[in-house]
């Protein structure tokens, strides 16, 4: 039986609201080297996606229309891929392959619990596959 991803993802996720300003949120996500982190809403329900990709547009507006500011909703992504907490590692190494996200959210019976990157799936792979075949 393979190893799960529960060992290997962030438990501690930084998150925002939808009405949170999108200015402060970018920030976050520069000051914390993060390439992205979920929106919940007040029930703590997913219902976003804030990624540096999702900034670029406020940078793109503000050189091109000096038009700066608003609410991390107007620019998140609405559609959410995630993974189950229950999924093994090549599960989620198989959903990395097959994705261009960087990390997913994870899931457990509709509520996060976690977030797992690229980097996390490497680092279990390695410990669980690599290190143990030389």
């Amino acid at each position: 039986m393979s190893t799960g991803i529960e060992k290997y993802m962030v438990t501690d996720v930084v998150c925002f609201a939808p009405d949170d300003d999108i200015i402060h949120a970018m920030r976050i996500l520069l000051d914390q080297h993060l390439s992205g982190g979920p929106v919940l809403d007040a029930s703590g329900q997913i219902v976003g996606v804030l990624s540096q990709k999702d900034c670029l547009e406020i940078v793109y507006n503000t050189a091109y229309h000096q038009d700066w500011g608003g609410q991390v909703e107007q620019y998140m992504s609405r559609k959410v891929e995630h993974i189950d907490a229950d999924s093994s590692i090549l599960e989620a190494a198989d959903k990395f392959l097959h994705s261009s996200y960087r990390r997913f959210p994870v899931l457990r019976d509709g509520q996060l619990v976690g977030q797992i990157s690229r980097h996390d799936i490497m680092r279990a792979l390695d410990e669980n596959y690599l290190r143990n075949a030389g």
